[in-house]
């Protein structure tokens, strides 16, 4: 400790005899930590803000829509269309034990809405209670989401979009209780969309949308085929059994060759999940490696230093080895130098970066980018990084410095 002691108020006179050699070196330091960190931070932000863009949509589920025979099949010709009843769901279910949650979805676009004399066309759904979970459709404070008697009453009520709500009702007015107009007909609004991040869906984005008793939807518009079905999984690792079991299942009940990969389509979400797992990790390797190698510029200028020291205080590094110092020591010292030199530019740079991530923050970037993010992982890796570059950089001038020969030291 007293060695410590005193190999830092040494490093501190050598700071303030050298400053400018000093402060370009650690100039150096400080942008590489500084570098480092923000790209790091910046990459966990991505992360984050693309993967809650995504689960905007629902966390995990598939969406199956009806397509056409590509095969002829016991009889049947290629181009038979295949279609979707609500029969199908407790089907499915009972065939299919690996799905969590199931609903169907009914779909009619360009619908009028109105309020008075505010109007909107838009897209009406037609679901059961479980598609709410599955799609993170989630009610503000006051209203609620539809519930099973909703569906066995076919009560005419109905859950809407928060900017729809908006439009029709205003920002300030609470619309729960209150009527809405489908066409020509009464419903009453039960909830309201709870705001979220949803940059994209399959259809119109969740706060334009009215969402309706799949059982009212069936008789106010008579449809007799489902739009699409959305599913969740017990376990998302099933994924592609389940599609398989889904195309046997669906081939057995409709009669088609159940190899035949045109008559179901299915978007399963986890698969941009992998994608954002994959592309953050490359993306955060790329920026790292960036970070990395300015951060190999200020280890070189520190090693250079530390090699301008060493030719400096040859003579005295000759006394020490004369009066028994050990190589060791010589190297040791050397090396507590670098880190000494290392820890202020590292210290100076990193309450930079947390400066800067806390005025990026400022901005609203968080839906598009993110904003940069101090984790844990960020501070062990950019601390390891440190670790390293530092102990390359004083170890080869202290290398250098403990195998000088005693004698020539004394006659430099």
């Amino acid at each position: 400790m007293i060695q410590f002691k005193e190999t830092f108020f040494q490093v501190l006179r050598y700071i303030r005899q050298y400053k400018l050699r000093t402060f370009m070196t650690m100039f150096g330091l400080i942008w590489g930590t500084m570098t480092v960190i923000l790209l790091l931070a910046f990459g966990v932000g991505l992360k984050k803000a693309m993967s809650k863009n995504m689960h905007g949509m629902g966390d995990g589920i598939a969406i199956m829509w009806p397509g056409s025979t590509s095969i002829p099949y016991n009889g049947y010709g290629r181009d038979r269309r295949i279609r979707f009843h609500a029969d199908d769901i407790p089907i499915l279910r009972r065939e299919i034990p690996e799905i969590k949650y199931i609903s169907q979805e009914y779909s009619e676009w360009g619908i009028p809405v109105r309020v008075g004399d505010k109007v909107n066309k838009t897209s009406v759904a037609g679901i059961i209670p479980e598609y709410g979970p599955m799609r993170n459709v989630w009610p503000q404070p006051g209203g609620r989401w539809l519930h099973d008697p909703d569906i066995k009453d076919r009560k005419r009520v109905a859950f809407i979009g928060n900017k729809l709500k908006d439009l029709l009702f205003g920002e300030q007015t609470n619309a729960v209780g209150k009527y809405i107009m489908i066409g020509d007909s009464p419903f009453m609004v039960i909830g309201v969309l709870r705001k979220k991040t949803q940059p994209s869906c399959y259809t119109t984005r969740d706060q334009d949308r009215v969402y309706i008793p799949a059982s009212t939807f069936e008789s106010f518009f008579g449809h007799r085929y489902l739009a699409n079905i959305v599913y969740k999984l017990h376990d998302p690792t099933k994924n592609e059994y389940v599609e398989n079991r889904l195309n046997q299942v669906y081939a057995k009940m409709y009669v088609f060759d159940p190899t035949d990969k045109e008559t179901l389509h299915i978007w399963d979400t986890t698969e941009m999940d992998k994608f954002i797992h994959y592309f953050s990790l490359g993306f955060n390797i790329f920026m790292g490696v960036i970070g990395v190698f300015t951060l190999i510029v200020g280890g070189i200028g520190l090693a250079n230093i530390m090699y301008v020291v060493v030719q400096e205080r040859t003579r005295e590094i000759g006394v020490k080895r004369a009066v028994g110092a050990k190589r060791t020591h010589i190297m040791s010292q050397l090396i507590q130098e670098t880190f000494i030199i290392l820890g202020f530019g590292a210290f100076l740079g990193f309450m930079l970066a947390v400066l800067l991530i806390k005025a990026i923050s400022l901005f609203p970037l968080k839906d598009i980018v993110g904003h940069p993010e101090l984790s844990w992982s960020v501070a062990i890796i950019s601390s390891l990084i440190l670790v390293l570059i530092g102990f390359i950089a004083g170890f080869f001038p202290a290398r250098k410095a403990a195998r000088l020969n005693v004698v020539d030291c004394l006659r430099f």
